[in-house]
C-alpha cells in the first residue's frame, strides 16, 4: 500500500474497476475518523453489489452516493455536506468513465453524446458542486502550497486523450468517442487548474495505465451498448495500477498542478 495521508475522499465510479479498487486500498490506510464517499450510478443495482458488501464491513467509513446525472450530483453534494458537518473534503477523484469504440463514420451520434456527457460533463458538474468543501479544506490547513491531503482534484484520464500520442495508435484502437472525450477532460483539467490556483486546490490529470478492467479488457459495457474489443489485452491488474496512482497522488505538490502524469509518475504529453 502506498504511503497515503488520509483525509475525506470522494471517488466517482467506485462500484467497479479502478474506483472500487481505490476504495479497497484506501481502507488499508490507518486513519481514524475519516470518510470515503463512493459515488456511482444506480447504487441499488446489480453492478454495485460488491460495493454494498464492502460498506457492510466498513459502515462508519464508506458512504455510497448517487452521481448518475446533474440532479443526483447536486443532491449528493447536499448529503455529503451534511455528513461532513464542520469537516471538509480533501480529495475528489473523478474516475467514472465510459468507453465507446468507433470511427468518424461508424459512431452513432447518441454514443458520442453519451460519452461526452459522462467523461467531460460529469467531472465538471461534480467539481462544481463539491468545490465549497474543497475550498474549506484548503483554508483549514492554514499553510501555503498544494497537496492531496490538503485539497485536490484528480481527474482520471488516459493517453487515449493525448493529441500527441493517440493518432499513431488510432488504427489499432479506433475509439474516437473515448479519445475525444478524454482530450476534452485534459483541457478541462488544465483550465480548471487555473481557476483553482488562487484557492491552492491541486488539480491534475492522471493516466492509470492500460488496466485489465471492464474498460481495458475484452468487453466494454457502455449503458445499453456492449462493444467487443477483442484486440485489447491490457497488461496491468487494477491493484498494481491503483497502488501506483496512490503513490503518485501522495507525492503531488504545486509543481504538478495542472499537469498530466501516469501511474508511474511519468509526465505525459498533452
Amino acid at each position: 500500500m502506498a504511503a497515503f495521508k488520509a483525509g475525506n475522499v470522494l471517488i466517482t465510479g467506485a462500484n467497479r474497476g479502478l474506483g472500487f479498487e481505490m476504495v479497497k486500498q484506501l481502507l488499508e490506510v490507518p486513519c481514524p475518523k475519516w470518510q470515503i464517499f463512493a459515488g456511482c450510478r444506480d447504487p441499488d443495482g446489480p453492478k454495485s453489489e460488491a460495493l454494498r458488501e464492502l460498506v457492510k464491513k466498513h459502515p462508519s467509513v464508506i458512504t455510497i452516493i448517487d452521481v448518475a446525472d446533474p440532479c443526483s450530483i447536486k443532491e449528493s453534494a447536499k448529503k455529503v455536506g451534511s455528513l461532513l458537518g464542520k469537516n471538509s473534503l480533501n480529495m475528489l477523484v473523478n474516475n467514472a468513465a465510459v468507453l465507446a469504440s468507433g470511427s468518424m463514420m461508424t459512431i452513432p451520434a447518441e454514443d458520442m453524446q453519451n460519452t461526452f456527457n459522462t467523461n467531460v460533463m460529469g467531472p465538471l458538474l461534480v467539481i462544481r458542486e463539491y468545490l465549497p468543501y474543497l475550498q474549506t479544506a484548503a483554508k483549514a490547513r492554514g499553510t501555503s502550497g498544494m497537496s492531496c491531503d490538503k485539497a485536490a482534484v484528480i481527474n482520471i484520464s488516459s493517453t487515449g486523450g493525448s493529441i500527441t500520442s493517440m493518432p499513431s495508435m488510432y488504427t489499432q484502437f479506433p475509439v474516437l468517442p473515448y479519445s475525444v472525450s478524454k482530450a476534452g477532460l485534459n483541457m478541462l483539467t488544465a483550465l480548471i487548474a487555473v481557476e483553482l490556483k488562487p484557492d491552492e486546490i491541486l488539480c491534475m490529470a492522471l493516466h492509470p495505465g492500460w488496466v485489465r478492467t471492464d474498460m481495458g479488457g475484452e468487453e466494454v459495457s457502455v449503458g445499453s451498448i456492449t462493444t467487443k474489443l477483442m484486440f485489447l489485452k491490457a497488461p496491468l491488474e487494477a491493484r498494481e495500477s491503483v497502488e501506483g496512482m496512490l503513490r503518485v497522488i501522495s507525492s503531488l505538490t504545486e509543481n504538478e498542478h495542472g499537469g498530466f502524469m501516469d501511474y508511474t509518475g511519468q509526465t505525459l504529453p498533452w
